[in-house]
């Protein structure tokens, strides 16, 4: 086997190198570099069978740390998912042209075991018929989505970005980042959101857009594009055409966006736009219905009036559109899986990702070209787009990558510390009555930290309550530390109460408090003590408006380490508040009025 994927590499390399090196030229280059580039491309896909090429069409994932020998209860899970035992074994039944990493299915334990699992599936990937290298993605937002944890360099997330509102930070993060994701074989990221969250219900976008403002949006957009392509990973705009107004989870049902043809013009059609013009390499749809964009009311996932219409005429796009998970509810209440990812590709998708059945996507795929429902030569569209960013991202020169790169590029002390000092410059100042920030730990030396503790994302190594307490502790604080969750029980929060005496001040962190939330009495019973308390957001920073008696609210758009040990620097005076909000805050009492506007923001 070993001998056969050399030689198939040995002639892909021969077949392709042009083509690669074409993709991979700028707009200096001469036009002939560009046609020769897609005549080679051509020529290998013209040596696919029809199911090479439909498999070059799928992103799946995978069970497992390796792809050819997982644990015993990965290589089950795929057999009863997919219906193989192991990664290269998917490559080699479905000639699938791309995989898609989560840590839920132990596919990131660390940077080493990463880079040798993308270099398990291209070996896989080179060793069969039509050898192709894979396209290996990720969603590695930073912030409250990540499946890459420490010791990789944790970022910011978009909303914490968009409150410091630098560009150059923008950028700056996306590059450190994609260097690392670049480094183990990672070479597509499903970042940055370029979705415009002017609803503070929104369930499933949230800090996970940059803000609320179209244009600001844009900009940072644009810069974090530049950021990962620079580093040789392709950057995915998503959710197009806009998921920022939405109270419905896509997950779960399917959202329906109000907007008229003029409002998404002017709100959610800028940062795609922006996307555009700064030469994204893919961007990802949104399975949402926007009557406005489509009467028929299809998801636009399966719009052509959306994706065709909109985004490849209208705005001009001609790179690659890869779907939103196609096992999301929302992409499935109209249609049966079979017909989900026809439908997608008719509609204008290239790359079909990670549906809840591959062996019927594939097959209804296999089936709609066969009969002439999709015909080959728009079959050939979208893979010639594919093998193109695959070229542009040097995959056919060589696609492999090595522990020794992972070691100069991930988590290093520059990068760490790049990621300390960005998110210094988000931490937001919204209250701070009587000057009590910062906290001088002469004056106030013993401090009780107590809060929600919400499932952790990658980016955290504990509870936020206790990594607040260790960063304060660092800090020269003496600190008692006491979870109390995103929903205190009365007994939960008499021990907070009763943990409060002889305290200087308490810190505690808020977790999306609703109107009906027990975060709100833990506030006001602690403040009712009289030692003075300070609320950190940790995720939405609409919570100020529910809260009570708090002398002092900081937001922090996350809990991953990174954000709160910034906030921790800040509460101690070792850091200034620079960050500004991106999202207005309204009045909980009336939420037609704005208790805080965009741009607002403290410091000291």
């Amino acid at each position: 086997m070993h001998h056969r994927a050399t030689t198939s590499r040995r002639t892909l390399l021969t077949v392709t190198a042009a083509a690669a090196a074409a993709a991979a030229t700028g707009a200096t280059a001469s036009a002939h570099a560009g046609a020769s580039g897609d005549r080679r491309l051509h020529g290998l896909i013209s040596r696919m069978s029809l199911e090479e090429k439909v498999g070059q069409l799928f992103v799946m994932r995978v069970y497992g740390h390796s792809a050819t020998a997982p644990d015993q209860a990965d290589a089950d899970a795929n057999l009863k998912e997919i219906g193989v035992r192991t990664a290269a074994e998917l490559i080699a039944r479905y000639h699938v042209g791309g995989i898609i990493y989560f840590s839920w299915a132990h596919n990131t334990r660390e940077p080493h075991q990463i880079a040798d699992l993308s270099n398990g599936i291209q070996r896989a990937g080179l060793d069969r018929p039509t050898p192709v290298p894979l396209l290996i993605s990720i969603d590695q937002e930073h912030g409250i989505v990540a499946r890459i944890g420490e010791p990789a360099t944790l970022m910011p997330g978009a909303m914490a970005l968009g409150a410091a509102g630098s560009r150059s930070d923008a950028r700056r993060a996306a590059r450190i980042a994609g260097s690392e994701l670049a480094a183990m074989g990672i070479r597509q990221n499903y970042a940055p959101v370029a979705d415009v969250n002017v609803n503070p219900a929104n369930p499933v976008i949230g800090v996970r857009s940059f803000g609320a403002d179209p244009q600001a949006v844009a900009g940072l957009v644009a810069a974090q594009v530049r950021g990962y392509q620079a580093a040789g990973v392709a950057a995915t705009a998503k959710h197009f055409p806009g998921h920022g107004d939405t109270e419905t989870d896509s997950h779960y049902g399917l959202p329906r966006i109000g907007h008229t043809r003029a409002q998404w013009e002017a709100l959610d059609a800028p940062p795609f736009r922006a996307a555009v013009a700064a030469g994204i390499d893919s961007i990802m749809t949104a399975h949402i219905v926007v009557p406005a964009l489509d009467a028929a009311e299809d998801p636009a996932t399966l719009s052509r009036p959306i994706l065709t219409g909109i985004l490849r005429e209208r705005l001009g796009y001609d790179g690659v559109v890869v779907t939103d998970s196609l096992g999301m509810e929302g992409v499935r209440t109209k249609y049966g899986d079979d017909r989900v990812p026809v439908l997608a590709l008719k509609a204008g998708c290239d790359q079909l990702l990670n549906p809840p059945d591959l062996a019927l996507a594939w097959n209804a795929v296999l089936r709609a070209v066969r009969s002439g429902e999709i015909s080959e030569a728009r079959l050939d569209e979208s893979i010639l787009r594919i093998l193109r960013l695959k070229a542009k991202l040097g995959l056919f020169r060589d696609p492999y990558v090595s522990h020794e790169g992972v070691d100069r590029a991930v988590g290093t002390r520059s990068h760490l510390a790049a990621a300390d000092r960005i998110a210094e410059r988000t931490t937001t100042l919204l209250l701070n009555d009587g000057g009590l920030l910062p906290l001088d730990r002469r004056e106030r030396p013993n401090l009780l930290v107590v809060g929600a503790d919400p499932a952790s994302p990658s980016g955290t190594t504990g509870p936020p309550t206790a990594t607040l307490a260790t960063a304060l502790t660092e800090l020269g604080f003496t600190v008692a530390a006491l979870s109390t969750g995103t929903a205190p029980s009365a007994a939960r929060i008499d021990e907070a109460v009763a943990a409060s005496a002889g305290k200087d001040a308490i810190v505690v962190g808020t977790y999306n408090v609703s109107a009906t939330s027990t975060q709100r009495t833990l506030v006001s019973r602690l403040a009712a003590t009289g030692v003075p308390v300070v609320t950190v957001a940790i995720r939405n920073p609409y919570d100020v408006a529910r809260l009570g008696g708090q002398r002092a609210t900081l937001a922090t758009y996350s809990w991953t380490d990174v954000e709160l040990r910034a906030a921790a620097r800040v509460i101690a005076g070792r850091a200034r508040p620079e960050g500004r909000l991106p999202v207005p805050v309204q009045r909980a009492d009336d939420p037609t009025r704005v208790l805080y506007p965009v741009g607002y923001g403290l410091t000291y």
